[in-house]
């Protein structure tokens, strides 16, 4: 079986575009499922699939007709479809027959496949994420119409991820102002509670007040009503961004556990490693396990990540991942670790990928890697401030840790 990849000319600005969109490629298949049933039922072919191409893997987002979740991007057809800007639709009359895909698996073995027709996922002229694509088992024409249909509903797919992205920045600013309003609301009670219960004390004892006793009593208030006053300055021009404190708390949409990352992880790499016979453990260190923090690029990050490790660790090799949440009082630090028993790379190859200025070599199964894969993660580290380091030699495997700061 070949392993060609294709990598367009804008590689790098074609993976920042589907990374700064941060989807979870394993949670879209529920608001997406409508459209390609309607992309199957228009072409009137037995299957149709989004797909998502990062630098590694294709990833299934929804499907229709066909259960699969992703596929190393090297076997797929539809990295003909992003591989050119030009190019407005891709189809393949009898895969079979084809010498670039005759070989493949899903040709070859069940579902055996044989029509194939794609369209890109444009963010904008230059830019493809991935692809719509239907496929069937036998020979199917398809008219200008329903090709242009299919285009159309392509251009709903990326409006949708548009969507789910202004949303998810949305839900973030509401959970950060319902915060923001229940701590102000902390913070007042008391001075004004305060305040209130001399009042009362005066107002209780009526007659029986005595002058200096009543002196006194608005001395304390005028104290109260000062810190008040000073407490809400202080408010106003304080930076609320984050707790003071950090209290378990059930994670919202846009937030993961290191325990929810883990499960994740697991779901999302452990097809790749079953497939080389790579032993693949995500382990979470305590006692932060259960403390939200924002899933900003996170997966995309250690994506990367754990697929360089499987490309270049050979069979019955080792991949382990580590997860750690640090809190000292206002700053919290993810702490992120990526370890194999890989081929390893030489310190002038660590030095260019740290310099953004990795190159694509091949992996343990003739995979195309690093390059690309890694200088997004160094771009997506230095966009959240954050630092990571390299540990390795030829022979010796690698160890990637990064460290993100949550302020």
């Amino acid at each position: 079986m070949g392993l060609e990849k294709l990598i367009p000319d804008n590689e790098m600005e074609r993976l920042l575009a589907l990374s700064e969109l941060d989807l979870d490629f394993m949670d879209l298949n529920k608001n997406l499922s409508d459209l390609t049933k309607l992309a199957a039922k228009i072409a009137g072919t037995q299957v149709s699939l989004i797909n998502l191409i990062d630098h590694f893997t294709q990833w299934s987002v929804s499907s229709f007709g066909l259960d699969i979740t992703q596929m190393p991007r090297e076997d797929t057809v539809c990295q003909y479809v992003i591989v050119d800007p030009n190019i407005q639709d891709f189809e393949v009359q009898d895969l079979a027959k084809d010498e670039r895909f005759k070989d493949k698996f899903y040709v070859k073995e069940d579902p055996s496949l044989r029509y194939y027709y794609g369209v890109p996922l444009r963010v904008n002229e230059r830019v493809s994420l991935g692809a719509l694509c239907v496929m069937d088992t036998d020979f199917k024409e398809l008219s200008p119409e329903k090709k242009e249909m299919l285009g159309i509903i392509a251009k709903e797919v990326v409006n949708r991820f548009k969507i789910y992205k202004a949303v998810d920045g949305l839900q973030k600013r509401v959970h950060e102002s319902q915060q923001i309003k229940n701590r102000v609301a902390h913070d007042i009670r008391g001075p004004l509670g305060g305040i209130i219960g001399l009042a009362e004390i005066i107002q209780m004892q009526g007659d029986q007040n005595k002058l200096d006793e009543v002196l006194e009593f608005i001395n304390l208030i005028q104290k109260s009503g000062k810190s008040l006053l000073e407490l809400a300055d202080e408010i106003l021009s304080q930076d609320y961004g984050s707790p003071k404190t950090i209290q378990p708390r059930k994670p919202s949409d846009g937030e993961f556990t290191l325990n929810t990352l883990k499960d994740k992880l697991i779901s999302m790499f452990d097809p790749q490693a079953l497939i080389k016979n790579i032993s693949l453990t995500v382990n979470v260190e305590a006692p932060n396990a259960e403390v939200p923090f924002p899933k900003n690029k996170i997966l995309q990050i250690l994506g990367n990540l754990i697929s360089n490790s499987l490309k270049f660790t050979p069979k019955e090799g080792k991949v382990s991942v580590k997860l750690d949440y640090k809190i000292f009082e206002n700053e919290q630090t993810l702490l992120l670790e990526v370890a194999d028993t890989g081929t390893g790379m030489t310190s002038e190859k660590i030095e260019e990928i740290l310099a953004l200025q990795g190159k694509s070599t091949q992996g343990t199964m003739g995979e195309s890697g690093y390059g690309f894969g890694l200088n997004l993660v160094q771009h997506l580290i230095q966009s959240l401030k954050g630092k990571v380091t390299i540990q390795s030699s030829p022979g010796g495997g690698t160890k990637f840790e990064v460290s993100i700061p949550f302020h």
